[in-house]
């Protein structure tokens, strides 16, 4: 079984981590994702300094979400937040619509001083169906998932090889997980890192 740890070590390796709210696709869980809850939260209790769902409005520095729980979330970006879509971004990058996942430390006021958000970040297995120069068509669960080759950012590692540019060694058929970000409200997703056991 992958740890947290391990999980955003693989991450990194795509070219960084990223975030998405719950899809009809899979999601990259809170409890898979984003470290070691602090120790002294109780088992089953919510994390105060975690906070995940869809972005429905911004102002300023600050944005406001619906989780996927129906709780309503006020994330604000400060000096050192990093974020990540498909790679490291600026705040200007998020969007409403955006899924994302945010951790940092919950202020007296509610509001989440977020260390790190990760915007649209999916994780899906599946069997390829089929393959083109620049597309991955992608059978997860009986649903086709369109992953989309991004010139300079998109990496496959086979096995315990390196990362690589070069997704040519993938075959139809062949069982893969895919870190990417989506693209809300689709069955699409930008590929960050393609895992490969063979």
């Amino acid at each position: 079984m992958t740890s947290r740890r391990q999980l955003l070590k693989s991450a990194v390796l795509g070219g960084g981590a990223g975030v998405l709210a719950a899809t009809a696709m899979g999601s990259l869980g809170p409890e898979a994702a984003f470290g070691a809850a602090a120790p002294d939260i109780q088992p089953g209790a919510p994390d105060p300094n975690f906070a995940e769902g869809r972005i429905r409005s911004i102002k300023d520095n600050t944005m406001f979400v619906l989780g996927s729980n129906m709780v309503f979330h006020r994330i604000r970006v400060v000096d050192g937040t990093s974020l990540w879509k498909l790679g490291p971004v600026a705040f200007d990058a998020a969007r409403p619509g955006d899924g994302l996942y945010a951790r940092g430390v919950r202020m007296p006021d509610g509001v989440l001083a977020a260390e790190s958000v990760w915007l649209n970040i999916v994780n899906i297995k599946g069997h390829v169906r089929n393959i083109t120069s620049e597309k991955l068509h992608l059978d997860h669960n009986g649903q086709e998932i369109l992953c989309h080759q991004v010139p300079g950012k998109s990496v496959a590692v086979y096995s315990d090889a390196p990362p690589s540019a070069d997704l040519s060694l993938l075959r139809v058929g062949q069982h893969v997980q895919v870190l990417g970000a989506w693209r809300p409200d689709t069955n699409q997703v930008d590929i960050a890192t393609v895992f490969s056991p063979h």
